[in-house]
Order: structure tokens, then sequence, then C-alpha cells
């Protein structure tokens, strides 16, 4: 009996308690592996790489499963914009808008011809006589030129530039007058018109018809003619210098 006594009291003592008093069980392998210090940083970078392969899987996927909308004014490239829907380039449109030059204010340069010039502080005397305006025994220094037909016939006359049609009048001695307003504070004045075809306050085209070529009083020697001035910041700037050679 007390033998017995003492092999339950020596396995009870083998036996460890908890601190709430139940029996402990022995620690396993995984426990033991938790305890070592390089356990669990270990662990945290492992799961970061994992993450971090996950992340660059996906966006990989997303990438080559995305198609951007050729509609899409944020997607839009060069070539989609300059390649129509049969795959033709169709005319190209210009970004910046090109300064026109001064065109001549007829339809035919070469059927007009200059009858009385621009008068020149710098030209010979004999130029400058014949680009005086005589009218009542005053002579006057031409501010523009003079075109005409040799045949004495009317034409068109027409914008040299593009712009806005600041003034129309008619003056007893020069005849009807269009005052066009360009760029660059840049005026054309045509007198000595007929049928007239603007008004005040219309945008013309360079080119686009304007009158026809008339009489007036103060030229009535020139008969049928056109009187066209330039202007640029309200200062007569002869037009056979800007006009392109026929």
């Amino acid at each position: 009996m007390n033998e017995q006594n003492k092999n339950q009291n020596q396995n009870h003592e083998e036996t460890p308690k908890t601190f709430q008093g139940g029996r402990a069980s022995r620690p396993s392998s995984w426990k033991k592996l938790l305890s070592k210090r390089w356990a669990y940083p270990a662990a945290y970078i492992a799961a970061a790489a994992i993450i971090l392969t996950l992340v660059w899987v996906y966006q990989d996927a997303s990438q080559k499963s995305f198609k951007p909308d050729p509609a899409s004014p944020s997607v839009q490239s060069t070539s989609a914009v300059n390649t129509d829907v049969n795959g033709q380039q169709p005319e190209s449109v210009e970004v910046v808008a090109q300064s026109e030059n001064i065109a001549w204010p007829v339809a035919d340069a070469g059927a007009v011809q200059v009858v009385k010039p621009f008068f020149d502080e710098n030209a010979t005397a004999d130029e400058q006589a014949a680009a005086m305006v005589e009218y009542d025994k005053t002579f006057t220094a031409n501010t523009g030129i003079d075109l005409s037909r040799a045949d004495d016939q009317a034409f068109e006359v027409r914008a040299a530039l593009s712009g806005k049609v600041s003034r129309v009048e008619q003056h007893p001695l020069v005849g009807s007058v269009v005052e066009i307003t360009h760029d660059n504070n840049l005026k054309t004045v045509y007198q000595s018109l007929s049928d007239l075809k603007v008004k005040e306050g219309d945008q013309v085209k360079q080119n686009d018809v304007i009158a026809s070529a008339g009489r007036n009083e103060l030229e009535k020697d020139l008969k049928t003619h056109l009187h066209f001035e330039v202007y640029q910041d309200d200062k007569p700037v002869n037009p056979a210098g800007l006009l392109p050679k026929k």
C-alpha cells in the first residue's frame, strides 16, 4: 500500500501545473519555432513579399486587359486625330492661322493699271508731280493709288485683306467710300465706288467683292477708276510697296 502511494506521489510531482491550477501540456514544435528570435521577423518579411507579388501580378493583368476608347478625348493619340475612319489622312488643319499678305483689290490685276501713283516724299520731282491731285486749282498729294482699265470699263472691287467694314459713306468729292479695319492696326480704304455690296459692321474675307469701280468729282479726269489707300497706325502707306508683283 505504501509502495503504491509512493508511486502516485512521484507521478504527481512529475506533472507541472499551470498558473490557473490546471495541468500544462508539453510545448509543441510550432511553439518551439516561434520562441526563436528570428521567427517573427522572418514571417513578416515573407508575408510582405507575398503581398507585393500579388499586387504586381494584379497591376500587370489590369494593364494588359485595359483597351482605351479611341473616342475618348482623354486618350486620343495623334494618329487617331489625324486619321479618318477609312484609314486615310484627312486634310491638315492649321493650328496657328497664317497672317494674310495684302492682295490686289481687283479680280484680275493684269487687267488694271496704276493711273496715279502714291505721293512719295523720297521720289523724284517728276514722280511727285505725277502723284499730285488737282481740284479747283488746288494741288493735293495723293495718299493712295488709282487703278483703272484701259477701256474705261467698270470692274469688281475686292477686299485686299480680311477684316471688318468700319465705315461706309457717300462723299461729295471722292464718291462712295468703304473702309475695312484689319488686324495689327491696319486699314484699307476704297473710294470712287459704285454698286456697294457691303454695309458697316460686316465681316469680309480677302477677295470678297465689296463694290464696283465708279467715278468721283475729285478725280473726274480719271473716269471709271478705283482709289485705293492703306493705313498703318493711321498713317498712309504706299500700297504699291505691299501689293504682289503682277
